[in-house]
């Protein structure tokens, strides 16, 4: 009876429906979106031979469609934010990192850490798992959160396992690349998150017409999906068995989400089910989410949920003064009930997309930050900026790659002779976009030590030893093409036109 048991697990779909004193023209599709979706879903499941493959396959079926539900009753009330209703969230909810108490190291018995690994990388150019790139001194991000947990275990004899949270994209990647680690000093496991049908725009219908049909039909649906992949993989079980109480979650890309003592210490003073990272909003941050006060509760507030007319109001720094890093800490105690008694409604984020022959179609995806509603004592502490480093793009790569930071057990570490706090700011033009193009435009990373901004556009190509200082801009035109020679030092310059630097 695989119709069945897609129904949603709360309370019958039409029974929700039914509940509205106006039927409306959108309550009325609903209903019949629904009822389609359900049939369609159904005729997948059905596609599945193997009855295990069948059970897994139909259970997250029923998940996507309680969330294409909920997605259907929230357009049905066409439910948006009351702007007015939004405030910052009061003084007690964001505590500032400079007053956390030193941390105990025995704490670390009872921790995991989890990283995302689902990014493919794309807009980088890349197509394997975003985490298999090379980002430093030969090594990758993984190789980084390795080396940097085992060196948590073995100098404070404690085991901290890393546990990968893996997309249908990367699976098979991030298998065959931890092989590697099979003798190092930690216990690494993978799970896989959910695999759901992309729909199309115009009639809310699944893509896939088989459970094994084209990769490009489905998407994983956004880190919100993390608290249900922990539970239906069992991992969530096994590390309570194991007597770990707290999670550490962050983005695998973000090489400042490091293993934090005193963040994990006033978890455990405060009593706090969650915590997220913030940090301090700066220009360049106007897309992150942030936390804010509703109707007393604290909420995520997401780009993608703002109303166009109050895009630039959530992107300016004075009413929103910080974002969140998505490094968050769980308390897998609390998750369990959660999940089990009320479960998660996160936030739905409508992300739009376009297929390759042209069709609109939508993914609808999830924040695990937004989980911070459903908890008790969940707060924000307020962190350095050290700990958000993300590698989005080629230029967060240069800055890595760069002079700026060295390594120590994986861990990132600024340069010592660097005169000021910031880091440079880098913006590398489209020439420079893909990986490949960025890796033969560089001989080898110039050293910025000195450097305040770098501006480079059009066909611009670097020599070897290449020192770049204060305000350097470099702008090719469009046909022209310039060549930073070996040695050559820039400071304060702007350089445009069709170069061979020698005239300097």
């Amino acid at each position: 009876m695989a119709s069945d048991s897609l129904m949603p697990r709360s309370e019958s779909f039409n029974a929700r429906v039914r509940g509205a004193s106006h039927i409306d023209f959108k309550t009325a599709t609903t209903g019949v979106a629904a009822k389609a979706m359900r049939n369609e879903l159904s005729a997948l499941v059905n596609t599945v031979k193997d009855p295990e493959t069948r059970k897994a396959f139909d259970m997250e079926m029923q998940s996507f469609f309680y969330l294409f539900t909920r997605y259907l009753a929230e357009r049905a009330r066409s439910q948006e934010l009351d702007w007015d209703r939004i405030k910052s969230p009061s003084e007690d909810k964001i505590v500032p990192y400079s007053k956390l108490p030193s941390g105990n190291v025995s704490n670390l018995n009872k921790l995991a850490v989890l990283k995302v690994n689902g990014g493919l990388g794309t807009s980088m150019g890349m197509t394997g798992a975003k985490s298999a790139l090379e980002v430093k001194d030969d090594m990758t991000f993984l190789d980084l959160t390795v080396r940097q947990i085992e060196h948590l275990n073995t100098t404070h004899r404690v085991d901290v396992p890393l546990i990968l949270m893996t997309s249908f994209n990367t699976h098979e990647d991030t298998l065959r690349i931890i092989k590697k680690y099979a003798n190092q000093q930690l216990r690494i496991t993978t799970f896989n998150q959910s695999r759901y049908p992309r729909i199309y725009k115009e009639t809310l219908l699944p893509c896939p017409r088989t459970a094994d049909d084209d990769k490009k039909h489905w998407y994983p649906p956004g880190h919100g999906d993390l608290y249900n992949a922990l539970m239906h993989s069992g991992v969530l079980d096994q590390l309570l068995a194991e007597g770990k109480e707290y999670l550490f979650v962050s983005n695998s890309d973000n090489l400042g989400a490091v293993v934090d003592e005193k963040i994990l210490q006033h978890m455990i003073d405060s009593k706090s089910e969650f915590i997220m990272e913030v940090t301090d909003k700066t220009k360049a941050d106007i897309k992150g989410g942030t936390l804010i006060d509703y109707d007393g509760q604290i909420r995520l507030l997401e780009v993608a949920q703002v109303p166009n007319e109050h895009i630039e109001d959530f992107k300016s720094v004075r009413k929103f003064k910080i974002f969140n890093t998505n490094n968050l800490w769980i308390d897998l105690k609390a998750l369990k009930r959660v999940m089990e008694n009320e479960g998660m409604e996160l936030d739905i984020i409508v992300n739009p997309k376009t297929t390759d022959d042209g069709q609109a179609v939508v993914q609808l995806e999830t924040a695990a930050g937004a989980a911070i509603k459903h908890f008790n004592n969940a707060h924000g502490v307020n962190v350095p900026r050290s700990r958000f480093l993300p590698v989005k793009s080629c230029s967060d790569l240069l800055l890595i790659k760069s002079d700026i930071y060295s390594l120590e057990h994986g861990q990132l570490v600024i340069n010592p002779n660097r005169m000021f706090e910031t880091t440079p700011v880098i913006k590398l033009g489209d020439h420079f976009k893909k990986i490949q193009q960025f890796q033969k435009r560089f001989k080898k990373i110039p050293k910025i030590i000195e450097l305040d901004h770098l501006t480079v556009t059009g066909d611009v190509y670097f020599g070897r030893n290449v020192t770049l200082r204060g305000t350097v801009i470099i702008v090719a035109n469009e046909g022209q093409r310039i060549d930073i020679p070996d040695g050559c030092v820039l400071e304060n310059r702007l350089l445009s036109g069709n170069l061979n630097m020698i005239e300097l």
